[in-house]
């Protein structure tokens, strides 16, 4: 029996990386998927057409999702093509590694506004068109918040900020039966870290992580993906307001 059967989720940034690898994993477990993007409809595109291939049912909508006619527009799409959401994922976010001497406003806006005032306004926005037995929100934050390594002092205070929004929403969502949980992934190969050079090309920062990690590699979509549609499930039915680091032992 599949996990997820007939369930609709709502996965922002869902286009490549780790969001990718969610949406497929859901699709997987029997969901129906409405993959978000901002600005990567090709991404988007390809990973609704992967979902498609399998069997399984998605669309790929446009918003940014700091800015709340976009998010109700999204919403509403959503729910016009597959009905009541049930499971929302939050893993839309932007980081930029910069030392305090290198710190700007514009920066600091920019990543507050994707990494946690989006979440906020995705849930917001999402809540009436849960149904009547609730649902679950799981919200993609970061080792980050608990690691905090220097040049990601922005970064590290959103997820951060992002950890306690889960928790207290939890308490305020519990009544409306809406678990709402964290999954923070650690390092973790993907497209940006790739491309921004963290992990994928046998540098030092990488070497020096792995050897630090217990289990001794990189994680992969796949590794966090696991952990989101668990939670996503029945399966945890007794969990909200948890906080999970998936890291492979990084701590």
């Amino acid at each position: 029996m599949l996990l997820l059967n007939k369930r609709v989720a709502l996965v922002t940034g869902g286009s490549k990386g780790i969001g990718a690898g969610i949406a497929k994993d859901l699709a997987v477990a029997g969901a129906t998927v409405a993959v978000n993007y901002a600005l990567d409809k090709n991404g988007a595109d390809a990973v609704v057409q992967e979902i498609i291939g399998e069997g399984g049912h998605a669309i790929a909508i446009q918003a940014d999702v700091s800015n709340s006619e976009d998010v109700r527009r999204m919403v509403t799409e959503v729910t016009d093509a597959f009905g009541p959401i049930d499971i929302v994922v939050n893993n839309a976010g932007v980081y930029q590694t910069m030392r305090l001497e290198e710190f700007t406003e514009p920066e600091f806006h920019r990543e507050f506004n994707t990494n946690v005032l989006g979440p906020m306004t995705v849930i917001r926005e999402s809540l009436n068109f849960f149904g009547p037995n609730g649902g679950s929100i799981v919200n993609i934050g970061s080792g980050a918040s608990q690691m905090c390594p220097p040049g990601y002092s922005i970064y590290a205070a959103s997820k951060s900020a992002l950890d306690a929004i889960t928790r207290v929403l939890a308490k305020e969502l519990a009544p409306r039966g809406i678990r709402v949980n964290s999954v923070n992934p650690g390092a973790t190969l993907s497209e940006g870290t790739k491309s921004a050079g963290l992990y994928g090309a046998g540098s030092e920062f990488e070497r020096q992580l792995v050897a630090m990690t217990p289990l001794g590699r990189i994680g992969t979509p796949s590794d966090i993906s696991k952990v989101v549609t668990f939670l996503a499930s029945d399966d945890s039915g007794w969990l909200t307001g948890e906080v999970i680091l998936a890291s492979g032992g990084l701590r």
